[in-house]
């Protein structure tokens, strides 16, 4: 089996010299002195069934590259030797030959006619040369070896087409399966990216003003101190956990991932408490809490500490105002801030950590508006649609 493998694989690379090889092998078997058992002795060979044989036989050195021109070729040559009395061999099998690659190379259309204009001529040329009727046998023998070369060509290429469909098709969906999950893989990433970015950015920040506020009471106040450097173990403690579960994501599967539940409004205290002891922050709350959907809960929780990061980032020591306004249609989120604001006119932001909040509100079907508040300052208002169920209402 791998021998025949080996073969079959070289003459799909060398088509042609397997052409010529069989255009060889035809050429001597015509040359042969075969007699017909009980008749005539074989007329001698002569130069002109030579060159008829070689003329016949070499033309299907070429019959894949030019197979309508080979037919005629072989055609012509053929007739010729049935009418001078020089038909020698297989002559017949190299026109049926030909007749086959037309039929496996070209369109049915162009097969059958090929093949009836080819089967018709030699027909009337064996009519005239063996003075027989048309339905003698041998004439009959003649017309059918091109019908069945010209079904047989015809179902190869049909087969051939069939599987370079089904090849296609495995090809695109091959292709569709890659595309599909490149784009959930960045999608992930991106997600990943602002998850770390959030948690890195606001505990960071958040250790960063503890630390002020230790360094600053260190020698008048070394209890208060000591509180603000608690906060400053608390917060790390916190950011590495929260490191972990999101780096958790990238091993599913395994045991021991964390599966700690992402954070909501409920820990909204502690998130203000942690920036309340180096920068004024006073929230305030408005309407019924209730539970929210889970991917608002997170989106609203992030906006509120992004934007924490940033007050403390670029207004340092200017007051904090956040507000959350349960409606009947969802949830308000106001982050304000009483420092200079914006330096141009109130634009979106470009940064990673704005870019991040509107993608975080338009996830989730809501919409984030940015820019200088209404009294001065820099202003966040995120509006997260989640309406009361029916049957809380």
């Amino acid at each position: 089996m791998g021998r025949l493998a080996r073969w079959r694989r070289a003459a799909r690379e060398h088509p042609i010299a397997v052409d010529a090889l069989l255009a060889a092998l035809l050429f001597v078997v015509s040359l042969l002195p075969v007699n017909p058992p009980g008749g005539p002795p074989r007329d001698p060979l002569t130069v002109g069934a030579v060159l008829l044989a070689l003329v016949g036989s070499a033309a299907l050195a070429l019959r894949r590259r030019f197979p309508l021109p080979v037919l005629a070729l072989v055609t012509v040559t053929a007739a010729t030797a049935l009418l001078v009395q020089q038909a020698r061999g297989p002559f017949v099998l190299t026109v049926a030959l030909a007749a086959y690659t037309v039929a496996a190379r070209t369109d049915r259309r162009t097969a059958v006619a090929a093949g009836a204009v080819s089967g018709l001529l030699l027909g009337g040329c064996a009519v005239v040369a063996l003075g027989v009727g048309w339905w003698d046998p041998a004439v009959v023998v003649l017309l059918l070896w091109f019908g069945v070369a010209v079904a047989a060509g015809d179902a190869v290429r049909s087969r051939r087409a069939y599987v370079a469909v089904l090849e296609e098709r495995a090809r695109r969906a091959e292709r569709t399966r890659e595309e599909e999950a490149r784009r959930r893989v960045a999608e992930e990433r991106l997600r990943i990216a602002r998850e770390l970015h959030d948690v890195v950015a606001h505990h960071i920040a958040l250790i960063n003003v503890q630390a002020g506020v230790a360094g600053h009471l260190l020698r008048e106040r070394p209890a208060a101190a000591e509180e603000a450097l608690g906060h400053v173990r608390s917060a790390a403690r916190t950011v590495l956990d929260e490191l972990t579960t999101l780096l958790g994501l990238l091993r599913r599967g395994e045991p021991d991932a964390p599966t700690e539940p992402a954070p909501g409004l409920g820990r909204l205290d502690a998130l203000v408490d942690g920036f309340a002891a180096g920068q004024p922050v006073r929230w305030t709350l408005t309407g019924r809490p209730r539970p929210l959907p889970s991917a608002v809960d997170v989106a609203a929780y992030r906006i509120i500490q992004e934007s924490l990061t940033n007050a403390h980032r670029h207004a340092p020591g200017a007051t904090v105002l956040v507000g959350v306004a349960y409606t009947a249609t969802g949830v308000v989120v106001e982050v304000r801030d009483d420092g200079p604001g914006p330096s141009g006119p109130a634009e979106p932001g470009t940064g990673l950590g704005l870019l991040g909040m509107r993608e975080r509100a338009e996830a989730v079907g809501g919409a984030l508006r940015t820019g200088r508040g209404p009294g001065g300052g820099f202003l966040v208002r995120a509006e997260l649609p989640a309406p009361i169920p029916l049957e809380a209402a």
